[in-house]
């Protein structure tokens, strides 16, 4: 991708990445709390659109989610303009999926007939990956009430993935099963429905009558079989290391030794650990 070499597009093009990314400056900040704010009332509005409302309402919804995704929309322009590497951050995972979050909204604003079937179909299944939106926030360990540690960070990133994995699956879950299932009226019975299945309780209250729906239910379960213990090891395995010292043994390569080893528990080999005196 080309980069424009003028200064005054260079310098515009620094400051928009600059708050973008920033966490520390008051202008930062708010951006953060604007940004997180707007994709909270984003995610809202999805799950509020399942259950029944005046049409008032229903109409309030819709306007207030296209002038979310409008929001959305020029962030994701001024990323791409603000970025060092346009290309990079276009194809960046993060960026992504802001752009798949909101074209759903944009299908059913812009084109005839479609806003008629926003709430069903392939819409309504891809709308739910709005919530990924907030793995942008668990980018690093900067946010704009301060640096949290990298343990804090696996922790958080963790609860994430467990929120996410069950808004996802409760979002296709109800789009596949809330037409032919009159236990599924809601987003709040899907989302019963796969806190149940994926703790394995199983209370068989509400069981998925159509084919994708029982094939998404297998699909989440493998998820959190595979996914959650994948994450949660991150935690285990930097907390079980947090009192080891980083030293390559020079005989067998061993990296991990306790603080007060004099030699390899692997191998014997004498090793030299010089500590502060203060530790």
């Amino acid at each position: 991708m080309t980069t424009d070499s003028s200064p005054e597009t260079r310098d515009l093009r620094e400051t928009v990445r600059f708050y973008l990314l920033d966490h520390r400056t008051p202008l930062g900040k708010a951006i953060d709390i604007a940004l997180l704010a707007l994709n909270l009332v984003f995610v809202a509005a999805f799950v509020a659109e399942t259950y029944p409302l005046s049409e008032d309402l229903r109409s309030l919804l819709w306007t207030l989610e296209v002038a979310i995704a409008a929001v959305f929309l020029v962030e994701y322009v001024l990323r791409l303009y603000g970025a060092a590497d346009r290309l990079a951050e276009f194809t960046d995972v993060y960026t992504m999926v802001d752009l798949v979050a909101i074209l759903p909204t944009f299908l059913a604003a812009g084109l005839p007939g479609v806003a008629a079937v926003a709430n069903v179909g392939f819409l309504r299944v891809v709308r739910v990956v709005r919530v990924l939106r907030f793995y942008r926030f668990t980018r690093d360990a900067e946010f704009f009430f301060g640096t949290i540690s990298d343990n804090a960070l696996r922790a958080l990133k963790l609860l994430l993935t467990v929120l996410v994995l069950l808004f996802v699956s409760a979002g296709l879950f109800y789009s596949a099963e809330h037409a032919a299932n009159p236990e599924v009226a809601t987003f709040g019975d899907a989302f019963y429905y796969v806190v149940v299945a994926l703790s394995t309780v199983g209370f068989g209250d509400i069981v998925p009558l159509t084919t994708a729906g029982r094939w998404i239910t297998v699909a989440a379960i493998l998820a959190g079989i595979i996914v959650l213990p994948w994450q949660a090891s991150k935690i285990v395995r930097e907390w079980s290391h947090r009192e080891k010292v980083s030293v390559a043994c020079p005989n067998c390569g061993l990296s991990s030794h306790d603080r007060d080893a004099s030699h390899c528990k692997a191998c014997g080999h004498v090793i030299y650990q010089e500590f502060d005196s203060n530790e």
